[in-house]
């Protein structure tokens, strides 16, 4: 068997090594090339696109099927050996990083889609199946699923996450999709939370303790999801402001007044630039919406000529329709590539990715403040956001390499984390907690932490699964 590498700057002690040792071996004995244990795998999975410090598990486990994740929890159980959860890696806050090494559980290849229920509008799928490949199946049905991520993420992961996207503002989030899951708790059991029926009085609602949970509850093998009509008609464009504050009180006025707006999003003038060179568009480069109204062929109309006049009153404008369907692709698409147009922007820097969410009231203070932040200390950090839900992302392109540079960025996350807070918000609308956002909490949730930490406790009592995440050390 390969030598079994320790995680630098973990707490392992000899007897944890020694632990971890074994039950490599005895995943390796059950399942053969499935279990994997090379360096270059390892820190596959334990670090992607986030900016933390990557921390590898000490091996890698492709499971085919419910029962055998539950298999490899409890062979890690018996060994007191962690448990690291792994969709597709799309995750930005080090939620699959192994601080503590321990067994990486890839779940790629829990791809199928069990059952499509037309009828009854929900699926039932594994959580190895991506965004992309749910939408692709049940295209030919008329119907569609509208979480929408910028990454072709794992559902599995989403709902682990309490992921979003572009189109939460009208279809919600992840926690609003799932019906149902099945789930392997940390002592290797197969429960069922929650089902296809539209609402349930019956217990615990722990459906919705298990979306969020980032894998340190248990983990997330199969959904069943809510979809969608695919609407009559789609119409969108982009309308360009004079300033972000403008802008954002334009999409105040919207969702205060009603209107059923699709998709609502804000690109910076940086973020525009930045779109600009890697997308291959030529947008003005000043603050712009991005929007999209689903309905029928009057309603997406109207709701069109609503805007405008919404927009003309913050000195927006003017609004222009995108109605073919391959423009619409075309903008939407350059709006889901914004990550690698912020970074066409300095191709040498990396970037230090954050979100924030705040009342839709608050959103235009939040974003003038966090602009003017960016500026004072002379950053480059694009903004982009799905506004409609108050939720917004800024990107700062720093040199790793610089340990000045990187603190100065790491107080500006901070800053930006706190103010949202302050403002009645939260240090995360959809990137999760992770390992980059515990510091904030305890500022966000007060004495609740200490019934997150009881309920960690009381269904992880040995802290096995994805231990480092989420709650900080009290």
């Amino acid at each position: 068997m390969p030598e079994v590498a320790n995680v630098p700057g973990s707490a392992q002690s000899g007897d944890t090594q020694t632990g971890v040792a074994a039950v490599v071996a005895q995943l390796k004995d059950r399942f053969q090339d499935r279990c994997a244990t090379s360096l270059a795998l390892r820190e596959q999975h334990g670090h992607t696109t986030t900016w933390l410090k990557n921390q590898p598990p000490d091996a890698v486990v492709f499971a085919e099927t419910t029962e055998e994740v539950a298999e490899i929890v409890r062979i890690c159980k018996g060994g007191k050996v962690p448990i690291i959860p792994f969709g597709t890696g799309s995750s930005l806050e080090g939620h699959v990083n192994a601080p503590l090494g321990g067994i990486s559980i890839d779940l790629s290849r829990m791809n199928a889609i069990l059952e499509v229920n037309a009828s009854d509008l929900d699926c039932r799928v594994q959580a190895g199946v991506t965004r992309k490949q749910l939408n692709s199946y049940i295209r030919d049905t008329g119907l569609f699923f509208p979480i929408d991520p910028g990454a072709d993420a794992s559902l599995g992961g989403m709902a682990a996450t309490r992921a979003s996207g572009t189109n939460a503002v009208r279809y919600g989030t992840m926690k609003d999709a799932v019906l149902g899951l099945t789930v392997v708790t940390p002592d290797g059991r197969i429960i069922r939370a929650g089902g296809r029926a539209k609402k349930s009085s019956a217990g615990y609602d722990l459906t919705r303790l298990y979306v969020g949970s980032e894998g340190t509850l248990g983990v997330i093998t199969e959904l069943t999801l809510r979809l969608h009509g695919q609407p009559e008609a789609i119409s969108g464009g982009i309308c360009p402001f004079p300033d972000v504050a403008s802008a954002c009180q334009a999409v105040s006025m919207t969702i205060q007044m009603g209107l059923p707006v699709a998709r609502i999003e804000l690109l910076d003038e940086v973020q525009v630039r930045g779109c600009n060179i890697y997308s291959k568009l030529d947008l003005a480069e000043t603050p712009t919406l991005f929007l999209e109204f689903h309905g029928s062929e009057a309603g997406v109309q109207e709701q069109s000529e609503m805007f405008s006049e919404i927009a003309s009153e913050f000195g927006g404008g003017p609004f222009e329709w995108a109605t073919a369907a391959e423009d619409r692709t075309r903008l939407w698409a350059a709006r889901h590539d914004a990550y690698w147009a912020g970074k066409a922007l300095k191709p040498e820097a990396q970037i230090m990715v954050t979100d924030v969410c705040v009342p839709i009231s608050k959103l235009a203070d939040c974003v003038a403040e966090t602009t003017e932040d960016i500026r004072a200390h002379g950053f480059l950090a694009p903004i982009v956001g799905h506004v409609g839900d108050g939720n917004f992302h800024v990107q700062v392109l720093v040199d790793f390499d610089d340990p000045e540079a990187v603190r100065e960025t790491e107080k500006f996350v901070e800053r930006l984390s706190l103010r949202a807070i302050d403002m009645g918000g939260t240090c995360t609308g959809e990137h999760g907690v992770g390992q980059g956002k515990q510091k904030y909490m305890a500022r966000e949730h007060g004495e609740a932490l200490d019934v997150m930490r009881a309920v960690k406790q009381a269904l992880d009592p040995d802290n096995l699964m994805n231990p480092g995440k989420i709650l900080p050390q009290s």
